[in-house]
């Protein structure tokens, strides 16, 4: 779930920034043949979701580098090159300029995901409600891995695909 901000603009536009205190963006994916699933999330990111007259956009970056499993030898193998790439890449980030109301406080969202290097269409459905003046908004997908050139391992410990909730 993450909680955003309205923040002050134009009369016909709203910005809603999200509160990193109050949000979270995390993802699991089976390891070990499907036994186990690691969940991780990431600590530092920031996004916005504004809504004007002509268009709603979305946008999320993410500090690829603030990464957490919970075991710290993982969180740094997930951060070489064989997966997120942080040296290289350093956010992971998602726009979306395809927002479009879907009824009963839900959104359709169509935008590209960008990750190590690497850029994947993706789309899905995001709950969202105002409350005591904040929106409160959750996302949850599929996305392949493999696609951002984050690869299996030669023992097939990581599967695809990963879900990302945020």
């Amino acid at each position: 779930m993450s909680v955003l901000s309205e923040q002050e603009t134009t009369p016909a536009t709203r910005l809603w920034v999200v509160d990193p205190a109050r949000s979270t963006v995390e993802f699991r994916v089976k390891n070990y043949w499907g036994l186990t699933t690691v969940v991780g999330h990431f600590t530092r990111f920031d996004g916005s979701y504004t809504v004007g007259p002509d268009e709603r956009a979305v946008e999320l970056i993410v500090d690829a580098g603030s990464l957490d499993t919970g075991i710290r030898r993982r969180d740094e193998h997930l951060r070489s090159s064989t997966f997120f790439d942080v040296e290289a890449h350093p956010h992971v980030r998602f726009t979306a300029n395809d927002v479009t109301g879907a009824g009963n406080g839900k959104l359709r969202v169509r935008g590209e995901l960008e990750a190590a290097g690497r850029k994947v269409p993706l789309s899905f459905e995001a709950s969202v409600r105002v409350l005591d003046g904040e929106l409160e908004a959750e996302a949850t997908t599929l996305v392949d891995q493999r696609l951002l050139g984050m690869t299996l391992s030669p023992l097939g410990a990581v599967r695809s695909p990963a879900t990302l909730n945020v």
